[in-house]
This record gives structure tokens, C-alpha cells and sequence, in this order.
């Protein structure tokens, strides 16, 4: 078994979120949280309930194209049978973004409008908040959503630093906030699940133990996307894995070593673009089944 130093990564301006969390929720009438399907329980921000309290709530499962699809099933029932409204999407092909605003308007702010209508003030704008771990495809999704490119998109943890309102053109106004995760990872299994998906930026992570973290969890669960992948049978600790992958692709240094630095890092890049197949790193029966 690998081993790594725990994982802590909490940047100045996502203590500002929260503060800035709290100070608009009063403007809107509903909150949307992004999750990444791959990690539907870790990359919800455990803070999030206690900030958004009773506010109408929804999920949006983000790359879920990536994300083995049973598993997704599972974690939309899941949600569904704790209250909230839910779907799945891939905010980058735009596969499932048509069902949002329908679910808005048919599920999460369904008795506000009706509310609205025998008060007579049905033409007035829902406010939505959209929330979200940074990398979890907030900043595509209201893209997508806006057809246009409003609010910033990097692949790399923490580029939305400010919040922004955006008009989609349905009567349906947007709140943008920074991407926020929570000040320590109680759960060092939840920290590197989100440094698996690249939520953590890798220059604060040990990538060699984080990579044979990886290949001993596909392994164990995803045989298949080693042996396709890589051409190597799923045997051995992750380390072991790690090294037979470098020697596959050729990572040799002088006198026949493996870099396993740069092995890691094609593992961690291979995983979070797709190319190790549809994977999801937990399930709601082992993660949150006994809440």
C-alpha cells in the first residue's frame, strides 16, 4: 500500500466565498450545487448544508460521461430518495444541459412559481446560486447554459475568484460563485478522491503515492481499464503497478529505473480526461448509506 502525507489545501479567497455564500442567498430563490459524477459524495462540500440551509436545493451530476453509468443511476436514486432535485450531464459535450430548465422550473422552484402565479407575479425572474468544488465544470455549465462564454474556464482547480450574475434568456437568472472546498479534509479517502479528479492542484499532492492510490483502487474494482490501458495484468501494489506502466511506455532513466514521477503523472492525466474508461470512485451504499 502507498503512502502519502495527508492532503490540505484550502486558498485564501475560498474563506471570502463562503463569507460571500452566506451574504447572497437572500437574492435567490433556489441553489445549485455541480457535483462530478466520478465522485458524486466527495465532491459535495459538506459545508454547503449548513450555509444554503432550507433553500430549495439541486444536483447537477457533472461528466457524467465519464462516470460508469450504473453507478450514476445509483447515486441519482440516492439523492432523489434524500429530497433533492437531481440530474446528470456533461457540461462539455452539452449532453443533458436541455433537461435543466425544465427540472427548475417542474421540480426545484416548482411551488414558487405556482406561488407566484395566484399572487399574479409569475413574469418574475428566478434567481439561481450555482455552487461547486473547484474543477467540478461550474463555469462550463453556465456557459452552456448562457451560449456564450461569460464566465471563465481553465482546467485547473480555482479560477473563478468573484461572483457574477448571468441572464439566461428564459427568465432565469444565474449567480456564479468561486469554486469552495472546506477548510481541512477530515477524510483523507474524500481528499484524495478529489485530488484524483484534479479538485486539489497536483504542485500540493505526493503525484507518485497519489497515482498508486489510483491503480490499486482500478485494480481492485476496474481491472479492465489496466489491462486495456497499459497492457500490464492488474497484480501488485499500486507502486508495483505504477512502475510496470513507466516501463510499458517506455519512462526509462539511466541504468534502467523507471520514472515514476512521470509515470504518475500520464495515470492522473489519462484518468481525469477519460481515456481509462467510465469510472466512478465510490457508491452511495459504502459512502453515505448509513445516514
Amino acid at each position: 500500500m502507498a503512502e502519502m502525507k495527508d492532503i490540505q489545501w484550502f486558498p485564501g479567497h475560498m474563506t471570502k466565498t463562503r463569507r460571500m455564500i452566506q451574504a447572497n442567498l437572500s437574492l435567490v430563490d433556489g441553489v445549485v450545487e455541480i457535483l462530478d459524477a466520478r465522485i458524486p459524495s466527495s465532491s459535495r462540500n459538506p459545508e454547503m448544508d449548513r450555509l444554503v440551509k432550507n433553500k430549495p436545493r439541486m444536483l447537477i451530476l457533472n461528466k457524467a460521461d465519464m462516470a460508469d453509468n450504473n453507478a450514476t443511476e445509483k447515486w441519482i436514486g440516492y439523492y432523489k430518495s434524500k429530497g433533492f432535485t437531481v440530474i446528470k450531464c456533461s457540461c462539455k459535450n452539452g449532453d443533458g444541459i436541455k433537461n435543466f430548465l425544465p427540472a427548475v422550473k417542474n421540480q426545484l422552484l416548482k411551488e414558487l412559481m405556482e406561488k407566484r402565479r395566484e399572487k399574479g407575479i409569475e413574469g418574475a425572474p428566478l434567481r439561481l446560486m450555482i455552487v461547486g468544488i473547484p474543477n467540478a465544470g461550474k463555469s462550463t455549465f453556465i456557459n452552456r447554459m448562457a451560449k456564450s462564454k461569460k464566465a471563465k474556464v481553465e482546467d485547473r482547480p480555482g479560477v473563478t475568484r468573484t461572483k457574477q450574475w448571468v441572464k439566461l434568456g428564459d427568465k432565469v437568472e444565474m449567480l456564479d460563485m468561486p469554486g469552495v472546498l472546506w477548510p481541512k479534509f477530515e477524510d483523507q479517502e474524500v481528499a484524495r478522491r478529489l485530488a484524483f479528479t484534479g479538485a486539489v492542484k497536483d504542485d500540493v499532492v505526493d503525484v507518485e503515492a497519489l497515482a498508486s492510490f489510483l491503480l490499486e483502487y482500478l485494480a481492485l474494482n476496474y481491472p479492465q481499464s489496466i489491462i486495456e490501458r497499459y497492457k500490464t495484468e492488474p497484480v501488485g501494489s499500486g507502486f508495483e503497478l505504477l512502475e510496470n506502466v513507466g516501463r510499458k511506455r517506455g519512462m526509462l532513466i539511466s541504468g534502467g529505473e523507471v520514472n515514476t514521477e512521470r509515470a504518475a503523472i500520464t495515470v492522473l492525466d489519462e484518468f481525469r480526461s477519460g481515456k481509462l474508461g467510465n469510472i466512478t470512485l465510490e457508491m452511495p451504499d459504502r459512502e453515505e448509506g448509513s445516514e
